[in-house]
């Protein structure tokens, strides 16, 4: 199967299950590998446009909260998902992000990336730098088990990125769906566990 071929096979395979993007395979294979999502927990999915992760998390997460989190606006709605508009950038969005649960997160999920610049060494570096950000932002909210998926692409600042990881985290591995493009650098780091003081 050529890469085309693969790719129209996660398309079409994503429209006749009714998820919103092809990206939800990434996650339902992130999933399987780590087991993270489950039943009765707390999760925050950042980027969540179209809501194909959000829809993947529902389906796992019959009694728990689950809340989305997107710069631009998601129209339709997800049952059982409640859906943010906003700039996780901001302090005024992330503290409304967190007024949503009333104690501490189990799951942060990120497939955000930098908008394209036509220089892949930048945008390797700019979605980076938003992966150590869901970082620095997930060591403060998550409780002491909790988990972190985050998008980074393999090259320029990956060190960084492990580096950081490895200081905040008890645990952390990288893994590339299938369901990712053939050509593409990008990869997602898993990180399991706050290391306290």
């Amino acid at each position: 199967m050529d890469n085309k071929s693969y790719k129209d096979h996660f398309f079409y395979k994503a429209k006749n299950l009714g998820f919103r993007s092809r990206s939800a395979f990434k996650l339902i294979e992130l999933d399987n590998k780590f087991k993270f999502l489950k039943n009765h927990i707390n999760l925050i999915d950042l980027g969540s446009l179209p809501g194909g992760w959000c829809q993947v998390a529902k389906k796992k997460i019959k009694n728990g909260k689950i809340i989305g989190l997107d710069k631009k606006k998601i129209v339709d709605k997800i049952n059982g998902v409640n859906i943010l508009q906003g700039d996780f950038f901001k302090k005024e969005i992330k503290d409304l992000l967190l007024s949503n649960f009333d104690s501490k997160i189990d799951v942060v999920l990120s497939d955000m990336a930098a908008d394209t610049t036509g220089s892949k060494s930048l945008d390797c570096i700019r979605t980076n730098q938003l992966c150590l950000s869901v970082l620095e932002f997930s060591k403060n909210v998550l409780g002491k088990n909790g988990t972190v998926v985050s998008k980074l692409f393999m090259g320029e600042d990956f060190e960084e990125v492990r580096s950081k990881a490895k200081i905040n985290f008890k645990k952390i591995n990288f893994f590339k769906p299938n369901s990712s493009r053939n050509e593409s650098k990008e990869t997602y780091i898993h990180c399991v566990g706050l290391n306290t003081l």
